[in-house]
């Protein structure tokens, strides 16, 4: 938990500002990883699949703002989090 709690800092710059685009991404992939690991046991959960398949799309718009407004800041939370970036930008 620690290790979250120290990514999460280092992407919203040290401030509690849960509503940036930056702070979002970070929760919504920890969310992601969660329901995946839940989906890897429960392979025919289709209402869980679907609120994955929820969430990456919320997860993809935000970083498509991220992306338009703080390039800087995209590459820093793609790197930190260790996912894949939009493709053709």
């Amino acid at each position: 938990m620690n290790k979250n709690i120290s990514i999460d800092l280092s992407l919203i710059g040290g401030n509690k500002d849960t509503g940036s685009a930056s702070s979002q991404v970070y929760h919504l992939t920890h969310q992601v990883s969660k329901l995946t690991s839940h989906l890897e046991s429960h392979p025919k959960d289709y209402s869980s699949q679907r609120g994955l398949w929820k969430l990456l799309g919320k997860r993809k718009c935000l970083s498509i703002y991220l992306f338009e407004k703080n390039p800087t800041l995209y590459n820093k939370v793609i790197k930190n989090l260790s996912i894949r970036g939009l493709k053709g930008r």
